[in-house]
């Protein structure tokens, strides 16, 4: 299957044993999204202040200029919200994986050494949380070059993974391929389990991602932290049954100006605590699931 052929019918109903680490019945993997310092910004150069997935979303259609409440929403996730979602993790010595914007965490020196200190993987979220599908392909090839450069500084690693805002546009995945060190991209939606493709002959190794099992829900509808922690848990739970016959693997996306907050933390807090008496689901990174694909289900021939 090509980058851009449709697929309606993927593994069907028998899908691939992952024959996950341990016998696991169900690869899990939380994505910490830091995106705080490279949203659209009027400071940066666009013509409006980014709302979205903030609860100023829909608010400011008066503002004129700068929207300084909507600034100061996403300030509170890199300045309050990661160090207490980091702290979650870290207590219960969770891996996770940082979806990371690169101009967002240049500007937060003291973010990065935590990531490096603390183990989790960095998968590249771009150079800045904008929409590559409205990025000409030159241009996307620069901010994709802009962001190895960027993350490798800040973070001491070369980013082995990718995830666009969103969609990418017709021209991402040829491009990951182009610029080389890409193991996987995260840019799909439509599965539960990793699968190839071939880009420009190469094959190509795709991990889907979620944004059903996101704290996103939290800007569309979803209101209390028992309502997300209910939600998480009842995937949670039918992936685990159905693992038994079936491993498959859940991705969960968070963001830290919304999960970060007091209330949605607790939520997300008690279902670390609950996933955690699971001694048969694989808790893990990102590029650990990657690695494992690529190992243990390799590329087949064209």
């Amino acid at each position: 299957m090509s980058e851009h052929e449709r697929d309606f019918v993927g593994y069907g109903r028998n899908p691939p044993d992952p024959k996950w680490p341990g016998g696991a019945r169900l690869a899990l993997n939380f994505v910490l999204n830091y995106e705080e310092g490279s949203e659209p910004s009027i400071l940066d150069g666009e013509e409006t202040t980014e709302t979205w997935f903030t609860e100023s979303s829909g608010l400011n259609t008066g503002v004129q200029g700068r929207d300084l409440a909507a600034e100061g929403l996403f300030e509170y996730g890199s300045r309050v919200g990661f160090w207490r979602v980091m702290r979650l993790f870290q207590e219960r010595s969770m891996q996770a994986t940082i979806y990371g914007c690169a101009l967002a965490l240049e500007r937060n020196p003291e973010a990065c050494e935590a990531i490096r200190a603390s183990g989790f993987d960095v998968c590249s979220h771009g150079w800045r949380w904008i929409k590559h599908y409205q990025l000409s392909e030159e241009q996307e090839r620069e901010h994709i070059q802009k962001a190895v450069e960027s993350l490798e500084r800040t973070t001491g690693i070369r980013p082995q993974g990718w995830y666009c805002r969103y969609s990418p546009s017709v021209n991402t995945r040829r491009l990951l391929v182009e610029q080389g060190g890409f193991i996987y991209d995260s840019d799909y939606y439509g599965d539960e389990l990793p699968f190839w493709t071939h880009v420009g002959g190469k094959p190509h190794l795709v991990i889907p991602y979620s944004l059903t099992n996101n704290d996103g829900q939290f800007a569309s509808g979803v209101s209390t932290g028992s309502q997300w922690f209910s939600f998480l848990k009842d995937a949670f739970d039918m992936l685990y049954k159905e693992g038994k016959t079936q491993p498959k693997m859940m991705s969960i996306g968070l963001h830290l100006r919304l999960v970060g907050h007091p209330a949605r933390a607790a939520a997300l807090e008690r279902f670390l605590d609950y996933v955690s008496t699971f001694s048969d689901v694989w808790i893990t990174r990102r590029l650990d699931i990657a690695k494992h694909w690529h190992s243990v289900h390799p590329a087949p021939a064209n």
